[in-house]
């Protein structure tokens, strides 16, 4: 079976510093489909973990947009924008097991050529795999809030992975945030807006972007009240 947790492992570079992990493994309910998927489709579609950097056209045969998601969760907004937008080629990081086989039998019920995954650490991936001006996009949708207040050195969206991300990032790039926790969105502006490579695509939180597709859990979320809160941030032309 295939398992990306088997891949190799070499001594971190000195700059890789070791990093709060923004994530707990919970194992969670593997469905038999989950299971199934994952088996028959990681082959073919994921990516072992491995500290070398991608060849992201090579990885999708073909030169075109590549655009990376932090946290694809149960796979549904993934899937779906994926198949909106073929011209794009997508690179999804998570580490839940069940997350991950949701999203394979998404991706073979659909059909979908433009979208491969990586089951670890995103902050590993980011700093060992992927290449500095390769990414026209990120998206980074509903993190875990870490509400609790001595939780919070475990977000994920902190300034030293924030100057990691923009790096990957193309001139003119973005990275999209969004969150329904508001103290969560205020961390978020202020991190994004201190990070000198970006610049906000609005005064403060953007209008949702369409291609940010609502789930059943965010829409009945706003029907009670919540607050949903969307960062949109480009990179800055280089000098």
């Amino acid at each position: 079976m295939f398992s990306p947790m088997n891949a190799p492992e070499t001594r971190h570079a000195p700059e890789a510093r070791a990093h709060i992990r923004s994530f707990v493994r919970r194992q969670g309910h593997l469905s038999e489909a989950q299971a199934r998927h994952r088996e028959a489709m990681m082959p073919k579609i994921g990516v072992p973990y491995a500290k070398k950097p991608l060849d992201l056209d090579a990885l999708f045969g073909r030169a075109a947009p590549k655009l990376l998601e932090i946290g694809c969760g149960m796979g549904e907004t993934t899937a779906r924008i994926a198949a909106l937008h073929p011209e794009n080629d997508y690179l999804g990081v998570e580490v839940h097991t069940p997350g991950v086989g949701s999203l394979c039998k998404q991706i073979a019920e659909m059909g979908l050529d433009n979208l491969r995954l990586i089951q670890h650490d995103a902050v590993e991936v980011v700093r060992a795999m992927l290449p500095e001006n390769a990414l026209s996009g990120i998206h980074i949708f509903f993190p875990d809030p870490w509400h609790k207040k001595r939780h919070k050195k475990r977000r994920l969206i902190q300034p030293p992975f924030v100057a990691e991300l923009t790096r990957r990032l193309q001139p003119g790039g973005y990275i999209h945030c969004a969150t329904d926790w508001q103290d969560y969105a205020a961390q978020m502006l202020a991190v994004l807006g201190n990070e000198p490579g970006l610049t906000n695509t609005a005064a403060d939180y953007a209008p949702r972007p369409d291609y940010r597709l609502l789930t059943k859990f965010e829409r009945r979320g706003l029907m009670l009240g919540h607050g949903v809160w969307d960062l949109v941030f480009v990179r800055r032309t280089l000098a």
